[in-house]
């Protein structure tokens, strides 16, 4: 029998942590005047109730160390539980959506998908625009927490291969996920404070520039504006393209650097493949678009970096409707959305190691093939690849297409549109942002959907974002008799 005390604690806690932080978008609408931040009291007060309760309920269980069950269970609930509240303000604020807008509009920016059911964000309170950039900030710092403690631990996905990278936590879950997050949040706030600072000089105003900071960083893509990024122009895309990148980078390579040693992030093997991925794309974007829409060189290169930056990371915002740039391009951006950043980033979908990892053993088969006597192994990074690491991988490539296909017969069951429900599955269980289409493609959003897709899409953001193995075990007769 699972003891779940331990699990309701730590939600207990990150419940009173979120309560506490809707003063921030409270303290915002009362410096706006524009009597809106009674919905963050009550909505802080009733998550903070429901925080202590739990705490204190479960508090007689607290333990340094999680059953692999336990784990499991609390990596998930944990992106399940948050949304219910944090869906709160979206509800009782001037939006006056109905919960399941609510919910689906805090679940895609927990896991920052970035994908919206609000219009009229250019007229909306302070506090609600702050709110959802802290929500994609907040699962931003949460997702590299996990890729770095909890998934090499729980082997999924073939993330144990970064266990030593990410300190070998030998089961001691909590206290080594508290030292990991301590390291992390420094650099973290660090970036997002150089990247608010850039904004600014960039143009933006303090406003802008802080909430877009946060939502650049954890390549969640919440802007403040229906137009998303087309509301800015120029230099600003280039600063948000750097941070974008950077952002996709492996955050255990930044606490290498922090600590004297910047040799790994020049010379790791994802770091590289990402970079020249979204170097070779962009060259191919911009020389399309200046042979076949005339666009001027500079403008090319900017439009293509900066929109290949956004879907590649996962960020998901646009800067222009690409939805015109014509076929190739329309389906070369909705491949690239399955490629991903790099593990132990804010970034999303299958991620770059993967894909490694898969042209390794398709190499090394080959090779095989030609030297039947021979002993090839894949390898990685300079390493060999176990067959454990291996077949992790290769199950995750078979879940993330199946999960992809099961979300987009079930949208198309919804009455949805052959169009809006695949590129709608793979924006959610890749957690990209935008889709295609006139619906809840770059000009788009997601409002006009039905209920019905909207709570698939939830679903599937949150199995996307917590790489698919981690929900589907919870499924499973064996986990629950342990």
């Amino acid at each position: 029998m699972i003891d779940f005390r331990p699990v309701g604690y730590v939600i207990g806690l990150l419940l009173l942590a979120l309560g506490a932080s809707m003063a921030l978008p409270m303290l915002a609408d009362i410096m706006q005047g524009n009597g809106h931040w009674p919905v963050f009291f009550e909505s802080g007060m009733i998550t903070l109730l429901v925080g202590m309760c739990l705490a204190l309920s479960c508090s007689n269980a607290v333990r340094d160390r999680l059953s692999l069950q336990q784990t499991f269970l609390l990596t998930t609930t944990v992106w399940v539980a948050l949304p219910i509240f944090a869906a709160l303000p979206f509800m009782l604020g001037a939006t006056e959506v109905s919960y399941t807008d609510a919910f689906f509009e805090a679940m895609s920016g927990l896991t920052t998908t970035g994908s919206t059911v609000l219009t009229g964000l250019d007229t909306l309170p302070r506090g609600l625009l702050l709110w959802r950039g802290m929500l994609q900030w907040f699962g931003g710092i949460g997702i590299i927490v996990v890729a770095m403690v909890f998934l090499p631990e729980l082997r999924v996905g073939g993330m144990q291969i970064f266990r030593s990278e990410a300190f070998d936590t030998m089961g001691k879950v909590l206290p080594r996920a508290a030292e990991i997050a301590s390291q992390i949040s420094t650099i973290y706030i660090g970036i997002t404070l150089a990247c608010a600072l850039a904004y600014s000089a960039g143009g933006m105003g303090p406003f802008d520039a802080v909430v877009h900071a946060m939502t650049t960083v954890s390549t969640g893509g919440f802007a403040n504006y229906d137009a998303s990024f087309a509301q800015f122009s120029g230099g600003l895309e280039y600063v948000a393209t750097v941070f974008m990148l950077a952002a996709a980078l492996p955050f255990v390579l930044y606490v290498q650097l922090l600590n004297g040693n910047g040799r790994p992030l020049i010379h790791n093997s994802q770091v590289r493949a990402f970079l020249g991925v979204a170097a070779a794309l962009t060259l191919v974007i911009a020389l399309v678009l200046m042979v076949r829409a005339s666009f001027p060189a500079e403008q090319a290169m900017r439009e293509a970096l900066f929109n290949i930056a956004s879907i590649l990371t996962g960020t998901g915002y646009t800067s222009v409707d690409y939805m015109n740039w014509g076929a190739f391009v329309i389906g070369l951006f909705f491949f690239m959305g399955l490629i991903g950043g790099c593990a132990g980033s804010t970034s999303c979908s299958i991620k770059i190691f993967r894909y490694q990892i898969l042209l390794a053993a398709i190499k090394a088969q080959i090779r095989r093939v030609h030297s039947p006597h021979g002993i090839f192994m894949a390898r990685y990074d300079g390493r060999t690849v176990t067959e454990d690491v291996l077949s992790s991988v290769m199950a995750f490539f078979v879940l993330f297409i199946v999960t992809l296909g099961v979300f987009a017969v079930a949208l198309a069951m919804t009455g949805l549109d052959f169009l809006t429900s695949v590129s709608g599955a793979a924006t959610a269980v890749a957690n990209i942002g935008p889709g295609l289409g006139p619906v809840i493609g770059p000009s788009g959003n997601f409002a006009p959907l039905n209920d019905v897709a909207k709570w698939l899409l939830s679903a599937a953001m949150l199995i996307g974002r917590l790489e698919l193995v981690v929900v589907y075990v919870l499924f499973t007769a064996r986990f629950w008799r342990g």
